[in-house]
């Protein structure tokens, strides 16, 4: 379903509850409840037979040294702040496992200062990330070509076109993009978008 459906499917939703009046609102919230809308961060479109979800160590195909294991802890730790399911480090022995291959980390210079030094950047992140059921060996979430984008100021002052120079003068650069990475893949995840 694309945003436009899910933007509407809301709507009907509410529409429900509104048109419904005194004593039948409680049918109404019963009637809403398959809408599937929750609060943020708080619901879950994953099996319930899903509890445990084992997280290995991302693979790294790009440049940029311990990228894999600075993204797989910040995926855990996203997964662990939501409180609902039990993350383990393993691919064996839980109910899902959440495999991802960092395929490529570019830099790029998004603006400029007066002594036409960039002043941004803009960091492109390219993986592969699966998700999958291991009792019903079937994939729950997966998106091959995810293309994370953010823009990021730099504060050295230093022009660095590539990104392994640009993490290494920028000591919370990678810090960050990990951050917004992981919280872009659980809520995919989680909320199904």
């Amino acid at each position: 379903m694309d945003a436009m459906g899910r933007k509407l499917d809301f709507f009907v939703c509410v529409l429900r509850v509104l048109c419904v009046g005194g004593a039948a609102l409680s049918g109404a919230a019963m009637s809403t409840a398959g809408c599937g809308y929750g609060l943020a961060g708080r619901t879950s479109f994953l099996p319930a037979s899903v509890r445990t979800i084992g997280i290995p160590t991302f693979t790294n195909h790009s440049t940029i040294f311990n990228l894999e294991s600075l993204l797989t802890e910040k995926v855990r730790g996203e997964f662990i702040g939501r409180g609902r399911f039990q993350i383990l480090p393993q691919a064996t022995g839980v109910d899902a496992v959440l495999v991802g291959d960092v395929s490529l980390v570019s830099l790029a210079p998004a603006s400029f200062n007066a002594q036409q030094l960039a002043s941004r950047y803009t960091i492109t992140m390219s993986a592969n990330i699966q998700l999958r059921d291991l009792r019903d060996n079937k994939v729950l979430w997966e998106n091959a070509s995810l293309v994370f984008r953010e823009d990021y100021d730099a504060t050295s002052g230093k022009n660095a076109v590539d990104p392994a120079a640009f993490f290494g003068q920028e000591a919370n650069a990678l810090d960050r993009v990990g951050t917004d990475f992981a919280r872009a893949i659980v809520s995919a995840i989680l909320e199904a978008f």
